[in-house]
């Protein structure tokens, strides 16, 4: 008689006293050890929670290689970028079918000999992990400065190549953010972060050949510094941000040892951004102008009081950004979680907008790096558009598509519907989902259905495109964006009351967007899954504690679930700068408010729904420490049988394994693990 092997058993960590006194009580965290990363231990219980994982979904691993095998021939894997005109050459980047990363190159004219600048395959030889930062070529073409981080942690070191040669020069630094060249074309200036803290806070100047001079420490904690540089390249510029506040420092991009010049001083609640045009500064300002206005002063002398609006604020619209080019302009916008691009013509002082033709789509610029120029370059997808690279004739009022991503397999995007609801919340709000499904008679009823959701920092979830996606969408799931406050879907405001002690609202408009669904028929709490990563893992966390009944499996993607002692701790990177996003929790009105909703603090004794819970051990972003000691706890906790799994990529960082296979074959193993909960057994 064959007896089938019985599953192993949940590991269990070990609990070991450690005692914080907060306010003058006692607050026990016995899984606080397992913040020791060279501790024996932990390494043992990582590897044993996925030897775990990988026994509990076992029965789901031929749909997982079946998703990978319909990700993978949906993928044109050789495939090249639209080419990017800068100076005489055009550069792009490339994919060979087999290889994990794209490969850098440029030509000289349309037709010249290809000349590769970056192999990321040679890069990445014997390496589990291969990020590339920055990519700045120097304005004579011939050097080019890029960042490289090799762990994970997002630790990147500079290095110079020699374009003509194919020799890396000997100037380098570690822990660089931000580069760009003054256009001597032999210095750079860059900006570097603190080691403990992450917070990027040092500029630079260095001349080849010569060591690198400090020009700039950042002392304020709250802020964190980068270096840019006009298009135009006339100025060098150096951005001091804060949540609530900016701060700019400009000098001449010919004159690197120029004397930084301060444009406007940082002010509480004033957040500008800066760029310049033929003697003009343009200034995007919230002042007097909650979703901003863009302002202009003369370059000789910017007095802030003599500022001359250029466009207006405007109550509904948020203006995310300004591209300025010789003869144009285009503004970024965003009305109603959409984005808007409108062109203004200088000599003649009209506008002309761009037109999209889907009701909820994703729309940014890109790869426009001349300043004199008629045409611009856009990025266009939806939820059933793939991703399309198009050009914008700003003298003809035209339109050409350069290149649609390929989808082989035959995907007709007609067979698919997407849309857009509004949920009212529990306080009034008028709440945003995209919505997208595969066709039948009549919209989906209680069908299985995925909610996705973010809702933090100011970021609004762009309704884009997704070549796995449709390996849901194939097998019958609807899936959901919730457009939760906390992002900027509609605005400033809509940041505002999702964050600090307005934060509870991105948790409750996240419920009451899954109570819409169901109420409407879209779908049952039996065949409802849920998902977030990072800032949306928190969202994820939160709403499983509050509402648990209300869903059947939930992914926390490298979520922030220990709120509190991460908090708590200003040696841990983005802590102290966050302050201004979350609360300071040394504050007890504070504290109190983000205790309520910490996932990890709220864990309880009752039924969960299924959890998967993915992290990266170099994650510097969210410390790995975080989802393994929230599956510690609540595998102590749960009173009912449904999965608990942790899974750890012990060789990469924040956004998961870095080649192109290795993210197909994690987001496989995800997708086979939410239809198998959803689906009810037939999830082949």
């Amino acid at each position: 008689m064959h007896i089938a092997n019985p599953l192993p058993a949940a590991p269990v960590a070990a609990r070991r006293s450690h005692v914080d006194v907060r306010f003058g009580a006692c607050v026990e965290d016995p899984y606080y050890w397992l913040r020791e990363r060279d501790n024996p231990d932990v390494r043992a219980y990582l590897e044993a929670e996925n030897a775990y994982t990988a026994a509990l979904t076992g029965p789901v691993r031929e749909l997982e290689q079946s998703i990978y095998d319909e990700i993978l021939g949906r993928i044109q894997q050789t495939d090249l970028t639209v080419p990017v005109k800068r100076g005489e050459f055009f550069y792009y980047s490339r994919t060979v079918e087999g290889l994990q990363y794209p490969i850098h190159c440029r030509k000289k004219g349309e037709s010249g000999a290809e000349q590769i600048l970056l192999d990321i395959n040679r890069l990445a030889e014997g390496l589990e992990f291969f990020s590339l930062g920055n990519f700045e070529i120097s304005d004579d073409a011939r050097l080019l400065a890029y960042t490289a981080d090799r762990t994970g942690m997002r630790q990147y070191t500079l290095h110079v190549l020699d374009l003509d040669s194919g020799a890396l020069l000997d100037a380098t630094a570690e822990r660089v953010t931000s580069v760009e060249w003054s256009t001597d074309n032999r210095t750079l200036l860059f900006t570097t972060e603190d080691a403990t803290t992450k917070r990027s806070d040092r500029l630079f100047r260095m001349e080849l050949g010569s060591p690198a001079v400090e020009i700039y420490h950042e002392l304020d904690e709250l802020y964190h510094i980068g270096v840019q540089r006009t298009r135009d390249r006339a100025y060098l510029l150096l951005a001091i941000a804060a949540t609530d506040s900016t701060e700019f420092h400009y000098w001449p991009a010919g004159q690197p040892a120029a004397p930084l010049r301060l444009f406007l001083a940082r002010a509480k609640d004033h957040k500008y951004d800066l760029n310049h045009r033929d003697g003009l500064f343009y200034v995007r300002t919230n002042q007097g102008a909650r979703n901003f206005k863009v302002v202009t002063l003369p370059a000789t002398d910017p007095d802030w009081t003599q500022a001359r609006e250029f466009i207006p604020h405007v109550t509904d619209v948020l203006i995310e950004d300004l591209d300025l080019f010789r003869d144009f302009g285009v503004v970024h916008e965003k009305f109603e979680a959409l984005n808007r691009l409108r062109v203004y013509h200088f000599a003649a002082a009209t506008w002309t907008s761009i037109p999209f033709p889907e009701p909820v789509y994703a729309a940014f610029g890109g790869g426009n790096p001349e300043n004199d120029t008629r045409r611009y370059r856009y990025s266009y997808q939806s939820l059933v558009t793939p991703p399309s690279v198009f050009e914008f004739d700003m003298a003809a009022h035209t339109t050409h598509l350069l290149k649609q991503q390929p989808v082989l397999g035959g995907y007709d995007p007609t067979q698919y519907e997407s849309a857009r609801l509004w949920v009212t919340a529990r306080d009034g709000a008028r709440v945003p989902m995209s919505v997208v499904y595969k066709k039948s008679t009549s919209r989906p009823e209680r069908a299985p259905l995925l909610l996705y959701g973010y809702g933090s920092y100011g970021y609004g979830l762009p309704a884009g495109f997704s070549v796995a996606r449709l390996s849901l969408l194939d097998r019958g799931v609807t899936y959901v964006m919730a457009h939760v406050r906390g992002g900027n879907e509609l605005g400033e405001p809509w940041h505002d009351a999702g964050m600090l002690m307005h934060k509870m609202n991105t948790f409750t408009d996240f419920i009451d967007c899954a109570e819409h669904l169901i109420a409407e028929r879209w779908t049952t709490p039996e065949r409802l899954a849920i998902e977030g990563g990072s800032a949306g893992g928190l969202l994820i966390g939160a709403v499983v504690n509050m509402r648990p009944e209300l869903f059947r499996a939930a992914h926390l993607a490298v979520p922030f679930v220990d709120v509190m002692n991460t908090m708590l701790d200003p040696s841990l990177p983005l802590t102290v700068g966050e302050y201004l996003e979350w609360g300071d929790p040394r504050q007890p009105a504070a504290y109190e408010y983000m205790r309520a909703y910490s996932p990890y603090d709220n864990l309880a004794r009752r039924d969960y729904p299924a959890i998967l819970v993915t992290t990266s051990l170099n994650d510097s972003q969210v410390m790995y420490w975080e989802p393994v000691k929230y599956v510690a706890k609540l595998r102590t906790l749960k009173t009912n049988d449904t999965q608990l799994l942790l899974k750890t990529n012990l060789g990469a960082g924040h956004g998961g394994a870095s080649g192109r296979y290795d993210r197909i074959h994690e987001t496989a193993f995800e997708f086979a693990w939410l239809l198998s909960q959803i689906l009810a057994g037939n999830y082949r």
